[in-house]
């Protein structure tokens, strides 16, 4: 696993996958079904996986934590950069931060939260949670409120955040004043867009993100790498002839959930046994299975 600071480059080199955590029929953590996964990202070119909101980390027990991260550390490539999350309540945060101390993860992602929160007391925990680690960490910005593009661009200058994952939907991604003052405070190659491959396109080619997160790309990989490597060419053409090819299964995960769509879409690709999925989330039921089914296996044949 790369365990060495996470760089403008090393966000460049390839789509952020955000995998789910396979579980048994107990809902431990498995090793070999995780391992798959990595295995096929690796397959297809992806170096970075972030684990956050798609392995339900929101909902981890503090008992499995460490167990979890060496689940996680084990079974990584080489050449891998592994990310895990801590939160998002605070005192969540600050015991999970005293365990990650133990492990080589290069950074961790703080997830946002949204209720019993203000923009200036989330700074200061942010803060206390990346001194509590020792290492700066990776901001998560999901939806207005959260923080103000200033409070982002303190916590950067201060060497408190390495990287941005923006992730505020918007109907219109070109439309977004909050990222256009994200990117004008902070150095826009540590922004990554952060909801898939659909608003990747106006994000990188307008906004001049870095990459962007995905989690369609644990389903096929290589096509995601291509979407990446085409942006990159500017050959935009290419880039939305790919992102159209991902649509299907995306408005599925708008439409359901996007947590529990990918869940079955993994296992659906017959990539790896996701098992079930942890509280306080449930199934996808057998309609909306078969729908997944069919999509996955209309993305696989472009892969």
């Amino acid at each position: 696993m790369n365990n060495g600071p996470i760089t403008p480059q090393v966000l460049a080199n390839s789509v952020i996958a955000v995998p789910p955590l396979a579980r048994d029929a107990a809902l431990k953590v498995c090793p070999v079904e995780n391992a798959k996964i990595m295995r096929h990202l690796e397959a297809g070119g992806v170096s970075t996986l972030l684990y956050g909101g798609n392995a339900m980390f929101y909902h981890i027990a503090l008992g499995e934590y460490a167990e979890t991260l060496a689940i996680l550390q084990e079974h990584s490539g080489v050449d891998a950069t592994v990310v895990p999350s801590v939160g998002p309540a605070y005192g969540t945060s600050l015991d999970q931060a005293a365990i990650l101390r133990d492990f080589d993860f290069p950074t961790a992602m703080v997830l946002p939260a949204r209720d019993i929160a203000t923009p200036s007391g989330c700074a200061t925990g942010i803060r206390k949670i990346a001194e509590a680690y020792g290492k700066p960490i990776v901001l998560y910005i999901k939806f207005e409120g959260y923080l103000e593009p200033q409070d982002a661009k303190s916590l950067v200058e201060d060497g408190v955040v390495n990287w941005i994952k923006y992730a505020i939907v918007r109907e219109d991604p070109g439309r977004d004043d909050y990222l256009a003052k994200l990117v004008d405070c902070v150095d826009r190659s540590i922004i990554v867009s952060g909801i898939g491959e659909q608003p990747a396109i106006i994000h990188i080619n307008s906004f001049g993100v870095q990459s962007f997160t995905s989690g369609c790309v644990c389903v096929a990989p290589s096509l995601s790498m291509g979407m990446l490597l085409a942006l990159k060419a500017e050959d935009i053409e290419a880039a939305e002839f790919i992102r159209k090819t991902f649509k299907p299964l995306e408005d599925l995960r708008n439409n359901i959930n996007p947590i529990r769509v990918l869940h079955s879409a993994v296992a659906e690709a017959g990539i790896a046994e996701t098992g079930p999925i942890l509280p306080l989330m449930d199934e996808v039921d057998e309609v909306d299975r078969l729908k997944i089914a069919a999509a996955v296996r209309e993305l696989l044949t472009q892969n």
